[in-house]
């Protein structure tokens, strides 16, 4: 059942199962209020079991664009269009999140984002990427990093 993500009172509900579930909650929030306060859009997720497509379109693009392959298990996930963009994340137990910007417009801009949580450690799979910091009141330490997509999805 989907859920809108509270970013006033953090609640880790769906990720109760990760090892940084309190900063994986933080992260997720941290994202909900940003599509408030920027496209006054209620971010939901969903558990994974539920959003099969949308996990399955973010890791085809990962494997055919630069040949990742995440092993941590996804908890949660969420698709939506905000301004003419398609908007994808994915929360993994390790701590990880992955989001998709896949703006509709061919001219546009199209990126596969991550996050860590803070206390993670970065995931093998993505050990080539230099990761920048930022801080965030509900998430503690994020650590980010992205790539370009240049195929169409």
């Amino acid at each position: 059942m989907p859920h809108a993500v509270d970013f006033d009172t953090v609640s880790t509900v769906g990720l109760e199962s990760s090892p940084v579930a309190p900063a994986l909650a933080g992260l997720r929030a941290n994202e909900a209020r940003y599509f408030k306060n920027k496209y006054d859009h209620v971010f939901t997720v969903e558990p994974a079991s539920d959003a099969g497509p949308t996990i399955d379109w973010v890791a085809r693009i990962l494997k055919e664009e630069r040949g990742i392959e995440i092993s941590a298990r996804p908890l949660e996930a969420t698709a939506f269009e905000v301004e003419n963009i398609r908007m994808a994340y994915v929360f993994y137990e390790n701590g990880l999140s992955i989001n998709v910007m896949y703006t509709l417009e061919d001219s546009g801009k199209r990126a596969v984002g991550f996050k860590l949580s803070d206390g993670m450690e970065v995931p093998a799979e993505l050990s080539s990427f230099k990761f920048a910091r930022q801080k965030s009141k509900l998430a503690g330490t994020i650590r980010g990093s992205y790539f370009v997509i240049k195929n169409e999805y």
